[in-house]
């Protein structure tokens, strides 16, 4: 709970909820890179920039998962699949409606 000096304020109209049922994906542009540190030279295709609900990104991670035939995970707002999938996940991604850019090289 959050104290608000806002006399006008309205409990019943939460403008969190409304936000996500309005989500779609070409709202967010997401940005795929290839990241080696801290794994040990292993290659790790990173997905991040999602900024819609906790729901559709877990989902589009097991998506992704699924569609590349790898592992991965979900952490702080990025998607992580294992091995070098760039251009697979970009596709994707695009078939999806996602605006996508690629980082690096």
């Amino acid at each position: 709970m959050v104290f608000s000096t806002n006399t006008g304020f309205n409990w019943d109209e939460d403008s969190g909820a409304e936000d996500e049922s309005n989500w779609s994906p070409s709202m967010c542009k997401l940005y795929v890179s290839l990241d080696r540190k801290q794994r040990a030279g292993k290659p790790v295709t990173l997905i991040e920039g999602h900024d819609g609900p906790a729901s559709e990104l877990l989902a589009l991670g097991k998506t992704l998962k699924v569609k590349c035939g790898v592992g991965g995970a979900v952490k702080e707002g990025c998607i992580l699949i294992q091995g070098d999938h760039r251009d697979k996940v970009v596709s994707i991604l695009e078939e999806d409606g996602f605006n996508v850019k690629r980082k690096g090289g």
